[in-house]
Order: C-alpha cells, then structure tokens, then sequence
C-alpha cells in the first residue's frame, strides 16, 4: 500500500511523539518545553510574545508554560531594560544543560530514524521538509 505524503507526515509525527516521550520525561521537560529553550538558547533573552510566536501558541499557554519551567529553574524572568511593561526571559543553565540532553536524545532517534539515508538524501529531506513548512506558512529561524 502507498501512503500520501500528507498521511506519511502524521504518522511520522506521531511515532517520533510516542518514541521521544520518555525522553521528555528523563530530562524533567513536557510537551512543547523544549521549543521554548530552543528558542531562548537560538535568540537570546526575548519577550513572552516573540516566545508564544516562534513556539506558535497563544500568548495564555506561554505563560503557564513559562511558570512551570521557571519553577523548575529553567529560565528565569527579569524587568526588560528597554521597555518595563515587559519581562525579558532568559535561560539559566540548568535550561542550557537541560536542552543539550533533549538534544542528544533527540539526536538518537534522528539517527535510528534516518539509517540507511546518505549524507546528501538527509540534506535534500531536510531542504524539502523545510521548504513544505513554510509554503503552509511557516517561520523558521
């Protein structure tokens, strides 16, 4: 049987949620978590709105995201020198090493996951994987 890309997509998806969960939960993190110290580790301090938009949620979920992970000393909260309405958010290093274990994690599964691929077939699904995002309307940094 032959899927359609679009039925390929989700079940990848899904069988990469299922196999990478555990890990999550090895490393102290839950869902959506890591997108959040992705993206402070990539950017530097940024603010709750450009947090909510890379991480493409509403701005009520970042927050309660963010309360959680600054309970766990993740990131920490800080007046923005520039404009005191807004908190400034930033990873500590207990964030730093936290992402550096999902990112290893992760690492392995991309591995097991990509076995038999040459070095220039990766490039090239990367590429396309990346290109597809974005005719949707996605934003990569």
């Amino acid at each position: 049987m032959e899927y359609r890309i679009h039925t390929l997509l989700f079940r990848t998806a899904h069988l990469q949620q299922n196999c990478l969960r555990p890990s999550l939960a090895k490393v102290g993190l839950s869902h959506g978590q890591p997108k959040v110290l992705r993206c402070l580790y990539l950017l530097g301090p940024c603010s709750q709105r450009i947090l909510a938009d890379y991480c493409e949620v509403d701005p009520a979920a970042i927050c309660r995201m963010l309360d959680s992970m600054e309970r766990n000393g993740l990131l920490v909260r800080q007046p923005c020198q520039t404009d005191r309405r807004t908190d400034e958010i930033r990873l500590t290093e207990k964030g730093r090493r936290t992402l550096e274990q999902w990112e290893q994690e992760c690492n392995t599964f991309e591995e097991q996951l990509l076995q038999g691929f040459s070095e220039e077939e990766k490039q090239q699904l990367q590429q396309m994987l990346a290109r597809a995002y974005r005719n949707v309307g996605g934003r990569l940094l």
